[in-house]
């Protein structure tokens, strides 16, 4: 039985490393015509978007179900948390420090990215009667695009299914627990993961407004600590600053710390841990952006690009030259991986109380990642199987928080991985068909700003 469970494993494996060879270039060239096709308007209005999260430019009557501010922090909830800390060491782990060089190109183009996709969102959204809203690529395509293209919809959504399934941050949790001496007994990682699917139920069974309750509180705290934290560890340790973000490009180019040596397979690994940092392109962001409260479609793409920003190149790139200038990176193949490898580096450069604000941090951000992928997962249950599908999705939800966290790291990595380069296909064709229509809104909307603006 257990090598029946190791073939199928390193069969996903495989083909989701296949799938992203030809997935990596299209998501990035999607993102790179983005920023040509807009002419890099969108980000001359980064200010614009921080003061729509502060609530400026809100009104009550707005359409929506949750503000702007709740939207980012709930998206980022989906975002900043396992995939900055234990994700990116997953990536030097598996790729070397140029990994991040990679996920830094990947993360501008997916500024723009957001801009679009989340735009679009909020303009293809279906609304009840009741102000309930349906967001997301699947709306997109059913709303903007030819009948015919609705097997697109339809894939999105069966794909996000299982890209929403909380594989990566069970078994990063349970893994960081275990490391604590008194949990090392035998079926930890079972009792571990049954504690966390009850709790999972209690959130999640409440939908997006519960969900975004706890996110704008709790995403923020914890983003501020543990970025805090690795502040104070760069500070302790400012001389080495400098040799590690060379250590960065140096091997983006060179691929020497990549098995083979192939620099296509750092690009590919960085595009790859990229997406799942932020998730620009994957159609996952805009399906909680396009619920958000405002009177203007544009306003929330604003707000949206500020994801990539604040998760990737703050948070990741934090993390990184944690992890670099710490050295466990050159212990790679010692078997220590993921957020075992972050927790080491902050061990070895805060000591106890750094592994103890590591520990609070990855249970934070674990168990708001699974909340808010459990709404991308019941959106699109909904999707094709109505309202009656989301509490059967959500119950399957909860059992396989139990499977995630007693399988391998590379299994549960790999099924997401998959998952999201499928989900990125309808959202970057639907997004890339549909570009024409966010820049005729938008170049209305920075009109009516600028001339209100230069009239203040």
């Amino acid at each position: 039985m257990e090598n029946l469970i190791s073939h199928i494993s390193e069969l996903i494996i495989k083909f989701s490393d296949f799938v992203w060879e030809w997935n990596a270039p299209f998501l990035v060239g999607a993102g790179i015509y983005f920023l040509i096709f807009s002419k890099l308007t969108p980000f001359k209005y980064i200010r614009h978007a921080f003061d729509l999260i502060r609530g400026k430019h809100t009104k009550q009557e707005d359409i929506g179900e949750v503000t702007h501010f709740q939207a980012l922090t709930t998206a980022l909830s989906g975002t900043i948390g396992l995939g900055n800390i234990s994700g990116v060491a997953l990536a030097i782990g598996y790729g070397g420090p140029g990994v991040i060089f990679w996920m830094w190109v990947t993360a501008i183009v997916g500024i723009a990215t957001k801009f679009f996709t989340c735009t679009l969102s909020v303009m293809y959204r279906d609304v009840d009667e009741d102000g309930t809203v349906r967001s997301g690529p699947m709306y997109i395509i059913k709303n903007a695009l030819p009948k015919s293209m609705m097997p697109l919809a339809y894939f999105f959504a069966a794909a996000g299914l299982i890209g929403a399934l909380p594989g990566f941050q069970s078994n990063q949790m349970v893994q960081m627990l275990e490391t604590i001496p008194i949990f090392d007994f035998k079926y930890f990682n079972l009792i571990a993961g049954t504690v966390l699917a009850a709790i999972t139920g209690a959130i999640i069974f409440g939908g997006l407004v519960r969900i975004a309750k706890v996110s704008q509180w709790l995403v923020p705290f914890m983003s501020i600590l543990y970025f805090g934290s690795i502040m104070v560890a760069l500070i302790l340790n400012f001389d080495a600053v400098i040799p590690a973000f060379q250590i960065i490009i140096k091997d983006a180019f060179t691929g020497s710390a990549v098995a083979g040596g192939s620099v296509i397979a750092v690009i590919i690994m960085g595009v790859k841990r990229s997406a799942h940092s932020n998730e620009a392109g994957i159609g996952t962001e805009s399906l909680v952006h396009g619920a958000a409260k405002t009177s203007n479609p544009v306003k929330q793409g604003l707000v949206a690009m500020l994801g990539p920003i604040f998760d990737t190149l703050i948070m990741c790139t934090s993390t990184a030259l944690l992890i670099i200038i710490s050295g466990v990176w050159l212990n790679i193949g010692s078997g220590v991986e993921g957020v075992k490898l972050t927790a080491e580096a902050f061990s070895v450069l805060l000591g106890p109380v750094g592994y103890a604000i590591l520990l609070t941090c990855v249970v934070s951000f674990g168990a708001s990642t699974i909340f808010t992928y459990s709404f991308y997962g019941s959106a699109c249950a909904q999707f094709l199987f109505g309202k009656k599908g989301v509490k059967v999705y959500q119950w399957v939800i909860i059992f396989f928080v139990v499977v995630f966290a007693v399988i391998p790291v590379k299994t549960a990595i790999a099924v997401i991985d998959l998952s999201f380069a499928f989900m990125a296909i309808p959202t970057l064709i639907s997004s890339v068909w549909l570009a024409p229509k966010v820049i005729e809104k938008a170049k209305d909307y920075f009109t009516t700003l600028d001339s209100e603006t230069s009239s203040a």
